[in-house]
């Protein structure tokens, strides 16, 4: 029997010793937290429109790459009828939001939260960008220069020269 990898080991090493003790002394958004005004209800129109919007943000269990507003899935159509029911009941939207995100994770959403690790994900783009921009002006540079030295060299050796 082989031992696992060194880096599967690494990776559980820092689960129990990490995040583990970290998720344990985190309170979830929602608890805590009461609403103290109960929201009126919702017309058929309105509820629908946040239903969308909702559902628009959250990303489909089954489908991955497909919002769940997006997806035709049996799991996002399950989804967006527990959406639904929820804003009947009087929960808000970042209530709604917290549910799920309690649920799947951060995954869930199409759009992560700019914050902790997620940076890479905002900042990785614009970066590879700017890297790639400062690539073509060195380049670019560098080819007029060379253009330039021969250039110059030609100049003074003379057209006869040459051949």
């Amino acid at each position: 029997m082989t031992s696992p990898p060194r880096e599967i080991l690494t990776l559980l090493t820092f689960a129990v010793l990490v995040a583990v003790p970290c998720a344990a002394f985190t309170e979830p958004a929602s608890r805590g937290q009461e609403t103290a005004v109960q929201a009126a209800p919702l017309s058929d129109a309105e509820l629908e429109a946040r239903v969308r919007e909702i559902a628009s943000e959250l990303r489909c269990p089954t489908c991955r790459a497909l919002s769940v507003q997006d997806s035709p899935s049996g799991m996002a159509e399950e989804m967006r009828g527990l959406i639904r029911e929820q804003l009947r009941a009087g929960k808000t939207p970042e209530e709604v939001r917290a549910y799920f995100l309690e649920r799947y994770g951060e995954w869930i959403l199409l759009k992560p939260k700019a914050e902790g690790f997620n940076w890479a994900v905002w900042l990785l783009p614009v970066v590879a960008l700017a890297g790639g921009l400062v690539f073509v002006m060195l380049t670019a540079r560098r080819w007029v220069q060379q253009g330039q030295a021969r250039a110059a060299a030609l100049t003074q050796k003379g057209p006869e020269e040459e051949i």
